[in-house]
């Protein structure tokens, strides 16, 4: 007997999953279905991901047959060539079907049948979309570089600022580590925190 299963994926933490469960519940029938991922979309190295097409060491969720539905194709992943690949596996290999929500020609079961035609009108926009976000991702990046690139050709400097040594940081650091004084004492005359205390100590 087929499952349809479901899988969400946010990058971070502090996303939220919900407006893709609820987009996902009306087509599976237990939220124990849907498998999600807190997780970069830049590769698939991702627990919930993995437990569905399986590893080398353990058998998939996903059976032949069964119908995996995800919101839209970034939520798969952004990487172009393992959307692919990854999709072809799926399809393929484990036998199993795909459909995404937001766009409807991405939906490899056609009234519950291979459709030859419906395959290749999927693979089609699959590779067309998963080059539009990887060429998108890869754009952004050299937005970022060159940004840095403008930043320091203008003598900005990048990252976290040093931290400055207060003036009698030597002297005081020398009495610290010879044991002459406590390192509450240190603080207290360099006036630095405990952190930037053993920062610095550490330098």
């Amino acid at each position: 007997m087929s499952e349809t299963y479901g899988y969400a994926r946010v990058s971070t933490a502090e996303q939220n999953l919900d407006r893709q469960l609820e987009a996902l519940r009306p087509f599976v029938k237990d939220d124990r279905y849907i498998f999600c991922d807190k997780a970069s979309g830049k590769n698939f190295d991702r627990r919930a991901y993995l437990s569905l097409v399986g590893t080398e060491n353990t058998l998939p969720v996903l059976h032949e047959g069964d119908l995996l539905v995800i919101l839209s194709i970034d939520r798969l992943g952004r990487n172009y060539d393992e959307i692919r690949n990854q999709w072809q596996y799926i399809t393929s290999t484990i036998k199993a079907d795909i459909q995404v929500i937001d766009m409807p020609l991405l939906n490899t079961r056609v009234s519950g049948e291979k459709n030859l035609d419906g395959k290749f009108v999927s693979d089609l926009v699959l590779q067309i979309l998963s080059y539009v976000a990887a060429k998108e991702r890869d754009t952004q990046l050299k937005r970022i570089r060159a940004g840095i690139e403008c930043a320091r050709a203008n003598g900005k400097s990048l990252g976290r600022p040093c931290i400055k040594k207060p003036e009698n940081w030597t002297e005081v650091f020398l009495d610290w580590r010879g044991g002459k004084i406590t390192a509450v004492e240190a603080m207290r005359r360099t006036k630095l925190t405990k952190s930037v205390f053993y920062k610095l100590a550490k330098q």
